[in-house]
């Protein structure tokens, strides 16, 4: 089955082609940071327009590439939600209407299950079940995946979730959009011993994360230290990312540990932290544990997990809908699809 997946959540369009036999047949990505980068974050209004101008082109080079006229595919997945409610509506719509033309069926996506089925994409994918930590934009959370649709919510975060933490600590630094990216590379140069940081929940006995208070915490080093001096601003940096890698690392096994399962799942941006990527490894490899990631190209958002995620659930059993109705779910649990 050949399924065109359609990425419309926030400021990056995707498009993609997947098959259920041969896998990810071509795919193509435009990203809106330097548009947003002047703005310092990301303009509602403005990510809506460029996704209305972009997502043409972008499905007509991937078509291309795939060497496959449009006829030949089977279905249309995309994301519903969550996410801008003007941008969901772009690549929604012109999902249905897509449909609607070609005469195929269409199947909306839940984008966090994107992002947690997105590890399927490597060469060396995961076997359910596995243990999931999903860290992407405002979700931090811990799954157990038995299955496509089969999600346990083990632990999530209480307030910031580590995408936003990472950003607003940024922002604290008066780094450039896209903070989280640059707080990492900062970090990279700091000095982790000059100061050390809250490591909350750590202790909780649960598998519940809380990052507001560690952004609170930079926010006070910054006002004893300043953060001119750039010596200064790396090794906060360095301190903030010794901290939250800590809590996810920690969090992640004791979810392991805890449901007797030995194979993790690490999929979102935050996934892509070198620092997070090399503790899970050695923490993986110290008990004898799988750890699996996406490429780094998916882990952010991507038509590629779209359409692997529409490929599966079709596969499972799920029904595609008849083209023309739509509607968009801005706010959507994952919790929502558990089976």
């Amino acid at each position: 089955m050949l399924v065109l997946g359609i990425e419309s959540s926030c400021d990056e369009t995707g498009v993609a082609l997947y098959d259920s036999e041969r896998g990810l047949i071509a795919h193509a990505l435009h990203s809106q940071i330097a548009m947003h980068a002047e703005y310092g974050g990301v303009v509602p209004e403005l990510a809506s327009r460029d996704h209305i101008r972009r997502i043409v082109p972008l499905l007509r080079d991937t078509v291309g590439r795939a060497g496959l006229p449009l006829a030949a595919i089977d279905a249309i997945a995309y994301t519903q939600g969550p996410g801008l409610s003007g941008a969901l509506l772009v690549g929604c719509a012109f999902a249905e209407a897509l449909g609607l033309s070609l005469g195929k069926p269409v199947l909306p996506v839940h984008h966090l299950e994107g992002h947690l089925l997105s590890p399927l994409l490597s060469a060396d994918p995961p076997q359910f079940p596995f243990i999931a930590l999903l860290v992407s934009g405002g979700h931090t959370q811990l799954m157990r995946v038995t299955g496509v649709g089969k999600y346990e919510t083990l632990g999530e975060t209480l307030d910031d979730a580590a995408g936003e933490a990472f950003d607003k600590s940024a922002k604290l630094l008066g780094l450039p959009y896209p903070g989280g990216a640059a707080l990492s590379k900062l970090a990279e140069t700091g000095d982790p011993a000059r100061f050390d940081l809250p490591r909350p929940m750590l202790h909780s006995g649960d598998l519940n994360f809380s990052f507001s208070g560690l952004k609170t915490a930079v926010l006070n080093l910054v006002r004893q230290h300043g953060a001119d001096d750039a010596t200064t601003r790396a090794d906060i940096a360095r301190a903030f990312q010794e901290a939250i890698v800590e809590v996810l690392v920690k969090k992640s096994i004791q979810a392991l540990k805890q449901t007797g399962l030995k194979t993790l799942v690490v999929a979102g941006g935050v996934g892509a932290n070198r620092q997070l990527r090399q503790q899970l490894n050695q923490a993986m490899e110290k008990h004898r544990w799988r750890v699996h990631y996406p490429e780094l190209e998916f882990c952010t958002d991507n038509g590629a997990m779209i359409a692997l995620a529409g490929a599966m659930r079709l596969r499972a059993g799920s029904a595609a809908k008849p083209a023309g109705i739509f509607a968009v779910r801005p706010r959507w649990p994952l919790a929502d699809l558990a089976g």
